[in-house]
């Protein structure tokens, strides 16, 4: 009767459902990893670090612009002779309309100066334009634009090189479920084997029952030993592969520690809530990279600006303001000091053929649709591969309903043919196999939902909102 009330109880814990959790285990959650994974990571720091680069491009680019100061001096000196000294001060100020603005002063002199200065103190204020060629778009102008665009366009590769991370590092956080799960089935059913073997040991020394029914009840406990043996090796290298994404504020590893455990309530989280053609309409609109190509394609629109600039023949008009003095602006209101102190000149110069100008603007055109082209070719492909895992995670789903019932109804036939075993109408041999025809469902059970879970992320990643 002992024995009975005993196996009854062995039945009922064996059909319980799976338990991961024990006292003094910390919860690490995928939230606070997948956190942790963004911030610390030494690869997210290094896309970060590419932004920094992009902006730091920007300062540079605005470099062009950034007023100049220059003093020139040289002087000759030779047997007694001053034979000439020029003291040229000058301000620049470059504009981003294709325009300089230019203020300086002069002391020049000498019994050998070139009759082109004027001699002694003077001033000016002058301009420089670009009328032709360079008046819409020059090469520093095109410089600032591309550069601000390249940031733009590196903030999204940063945000792809961060999804792609993201996904590498939560599957391998629910390979550590994955892993622990089985550790924790298999120590349960070596439990109640355990047990089971006690219970026949106690038997057949009372003589009920025979010595097969122990050495059967000891081969299914070596059997349980030998798969949980197997489970800590791949617990422990599931951890140790876990740990290549953990790291601390000051970017050091660290270990994972004994007492964390997976958080399992992320396993009810495992649909995609939002509807494939929605996500597919977003992630055309907004995946990092779809995003990073339209701001590719946007900095060679400004190259191919620039490149069209070079049809057009070159024509620069300069003109000076001059004065005696260092007041450029002295008298300046009047007429006949407007039409007697000026400087000023032309440049001119266009190409006969433009074969350089019509090679680098073809060069430009080929670049943009090389790009439209793989614009095209990457929104197919993530239309394919969202559409893919989509399906894949529904057919996961789906699969779970149908193994969560077949778990059931072997948990029914274990806990049947206990009952028959306890009136003598069953063997140990037949528990054994109902017993392990149900660990090797719950296996599955575990092994599916690590795949539904990871169908959702993998999903998000190919829409690119994983993160």
């Amino acid at each position: 009767m002992r024995m009975k009330s005993y196996l009854f109880w062995v039945c009922c814990i064996i059909v319980s459902p799976l338990s991961l959790m024990a006292q003094n285990e910390t919860v690490f959650s995928i939230n606070d990893y997948l956190q942790s994974v963004k911030k610390n990571h030494p690869l997210a720091k290094v896309a970060s670090l590419s932004v920094t680069g992009a902006e730091a491009e920007i300062t540079s680019a605005r470099g062009e612009f950034d007023p100049v100061i220059q003093y020139n001096n040289h002087q000759k000196t030779f047997n007694n002779t001053n034979y000439y000294y020029y003291n040229n001060a000058e301000l620049k100020v470059p504009l981003p309309i294709g325009m300089d603005i230019k203020a300086g002063a002069e002391d020049n002199g000498g019994n050998y100066i070139t009759r082109e200065v004027t001699t002694g103190q003077t001033s000016y204020l002058g301009v420089e334009v670009a009328v032709l060629k360079g008046m819409l778009m020059d090469k520093r102008r095109a410089a600032l634009q591309q550069a601000k665009i390249a940031a733009k366009q590196t903030q999204q590769q940063r945000n792809a090189a961060i999804n792609d991370l993201l996904l590498d590092a939560v599957k391998q956080y629910w390979q550590w479920y994955s892993a622990f799960a089985q550790k924790k089935l298999y120590e349960k059913f070596l439990n109640i084997a355990q047990n089971r073997l006690h219970l026949m040991v106690i038997a057949y020394q009372q003589g009920d029952k025979a010595l097969a029914d122990t050495i059967e009840a000891n081969a299914q406990v070596l059997n349980y030993i030998a798969l949980l043996n197997d489970a800590d090796v791949k617990l422990n290298k599931a951890i140790l592969q876990l740990t290549d994404y953990l790291w601390d504020e000051n970017e050091m590893p660290y270990v994972l520690p004994q007492n964390y455990v997976p958080d399992t309530t992320a396993l009810l989280d495992y649909n995609v809530t939002v509807n494939l053609p929605e996500l597919i309409t977003n992630a055309i609109n907004n995946h990092p990279e779809i995003r990073a190509y339209a701001f590719k394609l946007d900095g060679l629109e400004v190259e191919r600006k620039l490149k069209w600039q070079n049809f057009l023949p070159t024509l620069n008009l300069k003109a000076n303001l001059l004065n005696k003095g260092y007041n450029a602006l002295y008298k300046v209101n009047d007429v006949a000091f407007l039409e007697n102190n000026y400087k000023f000149g032309i440049d001119f110069k266009v190409p006969l053929f433009l074969r350089n100008a019509r090679g680098d603007y073809k060069k430009t055109q080929i670049k943009i649709e090389q790009t439209q082209l793989n614009v095209t070719a990457k929104k197919w492909q993530l239309q394919n591969k969202i559409s893919m895992y989509y399906n894949q995670n529904h057919l996961y789903a789906a699969q779970l309903q149908q193994i969560n019932s077949l778990v059931n109804s072997f948990e029914i036939l274990l806990r049947n043919e206990l009952l028959k075993f306890n009136n003598g109408e069953s063997s140990l041999f037949l528990i054994n196999a109902r017993e392990s025809k149900l660990l090797e469902t719950k296996q599955k059970l575990i092994e599916l939902q690590t795949k539904l879970i990871t169908s959702k992320y993998e999903t998000e990643w190919a829409a690119g909102i994983i993160q």
